[in-house]
């Protein structure tokens, strides 16, 4: 490389030879100067609408996912609500039944409670999908007892149930004892089991009958069982009917002696379809064949 300069008037010719690395070092030198330059002026700048949309990370949807299970919540508190409502009502009308003083039995106001004062913030140990499921199971358990309380003023109330919970006669219309009380070979794995109850045997779709009048404490799916029926007579004997097909009652219905409550069916640990029927006295099943066969009252 050759540089002319003038001295003195005079034009003084002379060169000057760079090295590959010097070129390199001046050529990054100058790389690194004009970044500086360029981040400067782009700061000092205001980043245009588009640029901003396209470099700004997406807005997570968690505050959206939150305020669903908000909504959420709040329906389940309001639905929980009314069935507090009716509690009350259901209590208020047995207390008076039962002769209870207001005072003593006072179904809206809280419980009394206390205890010292903490004052340290503590957080749940829940998240969001922990708190709606226990306060669904809160839900169901409110349902539950609201049924009971249905219960207990069906009975409190007298629906005619005392006179008729006399427990007799066969749960169907037609059809034939297929299976006794007692120790019998399993239909399944052909060992000696102990069968809890007596099957009748019938076409499918046939009515099944209360043995006697009472309260449905149970009309769901139950293992074994398939579809079942529970009826509490009082006195602490209840009745069963398995593998129905259809149920034709629900729980906390007040039913009578003689009442269709289910269709004969399969479902369950089954063979046919057929009723399998069972007598409880607190809680314990009990040989039903001198029920079946007894006579009714007059």
């Amino acid at each position: 490389m050759s540089l002319t300069l003038l001295y003195r008037g005079q034009n003084v010719r002379f060169s000057m030879k760079l090295s590959k690395p010097r070129w390199l070092a001046i050529v990054g030198g100058f790389a690194v100067v004009s970044g500086f330059v360029i981040h400067a002026v782009m700061k000092s700048e205001e980043v245009p609408e588009h640029l901003m949309l396209a470099t700004q990370p997406v807005q997570p949807t968690a505050n959206l996912t939150t305020d669903k299970q908000v909504v959420a919540l709040s329906a389940k508190i309001a639905e929980l609500q009314s069935h507090v409502l009716r509690l009350n009502a259901l209590g208020e009308r047995l207390a008076e039944e039962a002769n209870i003083p207001k005072e003593e039995f006072n179904m809206v106001a809280l419980p009394s409670s206390g205890g010292p004062l903490h004052q340290e913030v503590l957080t749940s140990e829940f998240s969001m999908v922990d708190l709606e499921t226990q306060l669904n199971n809160l839900n169901d358990s409110v349902i539950q007892k609201e049924n009971q309380l249905n219960l207990l003023e069906s009975l409190a109330l007298g629906h005619h149930i005392e006179s008729t919970s006399y427990l007799s006669g066969r749960p169907i219309g037609k059809g034939w004892l297929s299976s006794y009380y007692g120790v019998r070979k399993d239909p399944f794995t052909g060992k000696p089991t102990q069968h809890k109850g007596v099957d009748f045997a019938g076409k499918e779709n046939a009515e099944i009958y209360a043995t006697g009048s009472g309260v449905v404490s149970f009309a769901g799916e139950r293992w074994g069982y398939g579809n079942l029926v529970e009826i509490d007579h009082g006195t602490g004997y209840k009745t069963r009917y398995a593998h129905n097909k259809t149920h034709l009652v629900k729980v906390g219905d007040v039913v009578s002696k003689g009442q269709a409550i289910a269709k004969m069916g399969s479902t369950g640990r089954s063979t046919g379809p057929h009723v399998h029927y069972e007598i409880l006295r607190n809680d314990k099943q009990i040989n039903p064949t001198k029920y079946v066969y007894r006579k009714p009252k007059t």
